[in-house]
């Protein structure tokens, strides 16, 4: 009996390593890789990926690819599978590997395995999950500065979904469950709200930024504005800006802060006018003029000018807990 067990635990290990790659555990990660088992150094050029979640944009990740220059592609998790490695080892076959790192512990951020498998690696992607898992496990460890240090050598970085959530100075943590836009414009203080500051610093372009995903599938227009008061009610920053991204879409940021939207949906630009009129605990919010940009795929933004071209320009105002928004018919969207 003892025998059969071990067959089959060995059998389903065999399974795995033929799907996703070799595994290998330690405390608190499990790393597989698929491809080349010898790392390569490959000069690479930095870019950044950010993806709105749901279906993966495979133009997205060809392109971080093409940044990777042959090397050693990185998935990073705190929790999942290491499906990513097939899907991209089918899309970018020249890579020399493709690896999945999953951290599922603040102890295993800690260890110097992960920090030197970062550290190897040519593209580094951040899956989707929780961010609070990211933020509780990888904010002042190995992790979050060797992310840091991939990007200043000129390394393309991204993430999707929760991943795509940290990538800027500002991002919602999500710390005590999810935030309708409802909600935080009926109180902009409400224990829902919590966001991070200063998680990752991938690229100076993301100073006074924030990041948000799902964006029109999940309605969080509202919540995103709200996020922006508070952010500047709480004197984190005078003025902020945003990139949101929609569902099944990207939009691939070059060091320079050009970029173009790919995907099916759409990529907004949000940026504040001022301080709120009105942004108080249990009060609803009052914040006037944010502007907004929207580009659909093959619109192109530039973070730096902080200007677009092929897209649509215009204000969203919260009056009282209400959106109203310049576009014709008032769409937010």
């Amino acid at each position: 009996m003892i025998r059969q067990l071990c067959f089959f635990v060995l059998l389903a290990a065999a399974t795995y390593a033929e799907s996703d790659g070799i595994l290998t555990k330690g405390n608190g990660w499990d790393y597989i890789r698929l491809g080349n088992p010898n790392d390569v150094t490959t000069t690479t050029r930095g870019a950044i990926l950010f993806e709105g979640g749901s279906t993966d944009v495979d133009a997205a990740y060809r392109w971080m690819c093409e940044k990777a220059n042959g090397g050693d592609f990185l998935v990073i998790r705190a929790s999942g599978t290491a499906a990513y490695n097939p899907y991209i080892r089918g899309l970018c076959p020249a890579l020399n590997s493709v690896a999945t790192l999953i951290v599922y512990s603040r102890a295993g951020a800690e260890q110097p395995f992960v920090k030197e498998t970062i550290l190897k690696a040519e593209a580094l992607f951040i899956a989707g999950g929780d961010q609070a898992n990211y933020v509780n496990y990888f904010a002042g460890t190995p992790v979050a500065t060797g992310i840091d240090t991939l990007a200043a050598r000129g390394v393309p970085v991204g993430g999707t979904s929760g991943g795509n959530a940290v990538l800027a100075q500002f991002g919602y943590s999500a710390m005590t469950g999810s935030v309708t836009s409802k909600q935080a414009l009926a109180n902009p203080f409400t224990p829902l709200i919590t966001i991070e500051n200063g998680f990752l610093n991938v690229s100076p372009l993301l100073h006074d930024k924030f990041t948000d995903d799902h964006f029109t599938a999940r309605d969080r227009m509202g919540r995103l504005i709200a996020f922006l008061a508070r952010v500047i009610q709480d004197g984190d920053a005078t003025q902020v800006s945003a990139i949101a991204t929609d569902e099944k879409t990207a939009f691939l940021m070059e060091p320079d802060g050009s970029g173009v939207a790919a995907g099916a949906g759409a990529v907004y630009f949000l940026r504040t006018a001022g301080p709120p009129e009105v942004c108080r605990p249990e009060r609803p919010l009052t914040f006037s003029n944010v502007s907004v940009y929207r580009v659909r795929a093959g619109g192109a933004f530039n973070f730096s000018s902080w200007t677009g071209t092929g897209g649509t320009g215009y204000i969203i105002s919260a009056v009282n807990g209400a959106l109203r928004s310049t576009q014709v018919g008032g769409s937010i969207y």
